[in-house]
């Protein structure tokens, strides 16, 4: 079967103007993927400046989580032999570095003293009892027990 030399034209016609339709087809998809990578790129490039705003705005926190209280050790217990229901106590409030104060309440018949002492690392220059080192290790530790012997023999209880 031979095709006549004008069906042979046409198609030939027809075929280059598919090839040139395709042609354009193909540029206008190039142009259109070239503008939306340079659209992505430049959406990537906001994303990682906001990743990086993010991660230090995150360092921030973080320094301020570091200096706010985060260990409470408390004990209760009785200063004096005659006194009972455990009112005296040492609280222990400290950083993540260990730093912080230790409060002391002694409660008697007839007054109650209060004393405060600055903590640098889980230790004072001031001399802390039995029971405020009990507190700061208390708070160093996180609490582990509700309930600890106390020196000399007194009866205390950590909340």
């Amino acid at each position: 079967m031979q095709l006549e030399p004008d069906v042979v034209a046409l198609l030939a016609v027809i075929a280059t103007a598919l090839a040139a339709v395709l042609v354009v087809v193909v540029v206008l998809l190039a142009v259109r993927l070239r503008r939306l990578t340079r659209t992505y790129e430049i959406a990537i490039g906001r994303l990682r400046e906001d990743i990086g705003t993010v991660h230090g705005n995150t360092e921030t926190l973080r320094e301020l989580q570091r200096a706010a209280v985060s260990r409470i050790g408390l004990v209760r217990y009785d200063a004096f032999p005659d006194m009972g229901g455990m009112l005296s106590f040492s609280a222990a409030l400290l950083d993540e570095r260990g730093d912080g104060v230790v409060i002391s309440a002694i409660n008697g018949r007839q007054e109650t003293r209060a004393y405060g002492k600055p903590l640098v690392a889980g230790s004072s220059e001031h001399n802390l009892s039995d029971e405020e080192q009990a507190a700061v290790k208390a708070a160093l530790d996180s609490g582990r027990s509700d309930a600890l012997a106390a020196p000399g023999g007194k009866r205390r209880r950590r909340s």
